[in-house]
């Protein structure tokens, strides 16, 4: 590094410490790689300013730590010392490695990654708590308010919060010292598809702060969460309400309201547990993704203490035999072909994190656009405010559980097999626990979006261990969705979960209804993959792939509807849900239904949604 730039970013740091409120930095991308319309509209004064926790809300005292960071990275060791110079800033939440990180820089296994910055906290109320959230940190976080370590979390798709409030000083600027470390995958965590080698249908890596970090004031007795289930037979929402420091006689009040009408209220005065009746109740689906609203307090002597806002939607996702006794899938009681992309949530010029809210909801508004109904969230999880717009546009999810464990032989054993891959490489009992804790939290956190109606556990043997128990297990934790227990993986007869699921490129088949139709419903996980590379528009310029790739957008559409052909007869014999691959082209996978800087449709918008459409329409018997 020049003598000139030492001097300007020690210029830039002094100012920065001198004044927390404001921003005085060199920010720019990183050139070198394509970008989408909305790169354009990220500065480090307005990142994602959006609320982050759309399914818990609470007026007021919150503040968004989006923006610039100082960042160094250093050589990993025992010791977790705070530096005492950095390297230059960072825009938060984008990786390290992203273009809009400002960075463009790879960490490894053999580094941490350390972020700073000071901010101002105005705790104007006595006996407030100080709360900071992250919405991810990829993987492992240790994190320090004023030189004190304050907690640590090891995980990359769950979010956490840590108490600061001891480790406040007096007066308003406080800073936030975060070390991060992140083998990617060199270490046994999940990690989806990133690799330290990118190459095929593996990804650049993401390491470090990849969603919203904000801090939020709430006082001594406070809601931390809820647990919301509907039940559309009863026409009831079983409500769990987390509370902490409840004292006797306070009060939990909880509100339905259908467009600021209230349906219903309810208060009790001991436990956390509300059953709450939902007359004629008005059910979610694609079609007419009703939700209601959900205010809930903690009243003590008449006074509101806490308040909340949130919403649910009334479904239900099952299962019920057919006229040929093949296992169907129900949505609130009725036969819905599901049908949708395999989504992966990659971008490229923020990798794991969209620009902006606006491309967050842009791929979910294309893809119901194009007639799909539903969503194969794959190998990812997105932010909270993701979900969200899934259930405010109405789009079916499934959520798989990111990978781990990655063996890549058993992509020689690909394609079309359902059984008799390896499970992968033995796990530690460390990795095991890694993965449960991952899992359980990831669940947990989306259990309220009523978009979500399946669970992948595992996907074609990537770190697939004790199937049926980690199958089992899922269940019981969350009776109310259905389990596909290994997609595309090593599936057996006799396997617990709800659905058989079979990948097949590029042509469109079904699992054997003889084999499995009694006993689960018949999926194709994924299909597809039809290439096609855009000139201007890709992440390289040559090397770039699909399952079967074409000449140009006729070709290409005239497969897509070959294949497309196929489904009312599949149906027709018990096909319960399909999945093509993919949303976007994502690095040099050039199989998307747009480019990967969303600039580009590849298809025909109106034949494409006409096609889908009519799968909706199938009758069964």
């Amino acid at each position: 590094m020049s003598k000139l730039r030492k001097n300007c970013l020690l210029y830039v740091c002094v100012l920065s410490l001198l004044f927390p409120g404001k921003i005085f930095s060199q920010w720019k991308p990183v050139a070198g790689k394509i970008a989408t319309q909305w790169a354009a509209d990220v500065t480090p004064n307005n990142t994602l300013p959006e609320y982050p926790r759309p399914q818990l809300t609470r007026e007021g005292n919150w503040k968004n730590l989006n923006g610039i960071w100082q960042y160094a990275i250093l050589p990993k060791n025992d010791l977790a010392t705070i530096p005492n110079m950095f390297q230059g800033d960072i825009l938060v939440p984008f990786a390290v490695e992203s273009s809009l990180s400002g960075v463009g820089k790879r960490v490894g296994k053999d580094n941490v990654l350390w972020y700073n910055r000071t901010v101002e906290i105005l705790n104007n109320k006595k006996n407030n708590k100080t709360l900071l959230h992250f919405g991810a940190v990829d993987w492992y976080a240790k994190v320090f308010v004023n030189g004190v370590k304050v907690g640590e979390h090891k995980g990359g798709y769950d979010p956490f919060s840590i108490d600061v409030t001891s480790a406040l000083k007096k007066g308003s600027r406080q800073t936030i010292s975060i070390q991060v470390w992140d083998p990617t995958n060199e270490g046994e965590q999940p990690v989806g598809k990133q690799s330290i080698n990118p190459n095929g249908i593996w990804y650049t890596p993401v390491t470090g702060i990849w969603q919203t970090v904000w801090l939020e004031q709430v006082p001594e007795t406070y809601i931390i969460s809820t647990k919301q289930t509907p039940d559309i037979d009863r026409q009831q929402l079983h409500l769990t309400v987390n509370t902490t420091s409840l004292i006797s006689g306070d009060e939990i009040v909880a509100s339905v309201l259908d467009g600021g009408s209230i349906v219903v209220d309810k208060t009790i005065s001991e436990g956390k547990d509300i059953l709450l009746d939902i007359p004629n109740a008005k059910l979610w689906s694609p079609h007419s993704p009703f939700l209601y609203d959900l205010k809930i307090a903690i009243k003590r002597k008449g006074k509101v203490i806490d308040e909340v806002g949130s919403y649910f939607g009334m479904r239900k996702i099952s299962m019920a035999k057919d006229g040929q006794g093949i296992e169907r899938m129900m949505l609130n009681n009725k036969f819905q072909f599901q049908y949708g992309p395999l989504d992966q949530g990659w971008w490229p010029d923020g990798l794991y994190t969209a620009p902006t809210d606006d491309a967050l909801k842009f791929d979910i508004e294309q893809t119901k656009a194009l007639g799909f109904n539903m969503i194969r969230k794959h190998i990812k999880v997105e932010p909270a405010r993701w979900y969200y717009y899934c259930d405010k546009l109405g789009m079916l999810v499934w959520q798989d559980m990111p990978s781990s464990n990655i063996d890549g032989s058993i992509w020689d054993a690909y394609p079309g097999l359902i059984s008799g891959r390896p499970e992968g490489k033995t796990r530690t009992p460390e990795s095991e626990a890694t993965h449960r804790n991952e899992w359980n939290s990831i669940m947990q956190e989306l259990y309220n979006y009523p978009s979500i109606v399946v669970w992948i556990p595992f996907n074609e043997a990537w770190g697939q261990f004790k199937t049926k128990e980690i199958t089992e297990w899922t269940m019981q934790n969350d009776p109310s969705r259905l389990v596909n227990a290994a997609s595309g993986g090593n599936f057996v007869q006799g396997l617990p979960g709800h659905i058989v699921d079979l990948h097949h490129y590029p042509d469109a088949y079904m699992p054997d209804p003889q084999l499995f139709g009694g006993t689960h419903a018949l999926v194709l996980g994924e299909f597809g993959g039809l290439g096609l590379p855009v000139e201007g528009h890709t992440w390289v310029d040559k090397g770039n792939w699909g399952y079967q790739s074409f000449k140009n957008k006729e070709e290409l559409y005239k497969k897509y509807e070959d294949l497309l052909n196929r489904f009312p007869k599949l149906i027709q014999m018990g096909l319960s849900a399909a999945v093509y691959t993919q949303t976007t082209d994502v690095e040099v996978e050039i199989n998307g239904f747009y480019t990967y800087d969303r600039k580009v449709l590849k298809y025909p918008e109106e034949k494409v949604s006409n096609l889908h459409r009519q799968l909706y329409d199938v009758n069964i018997q």
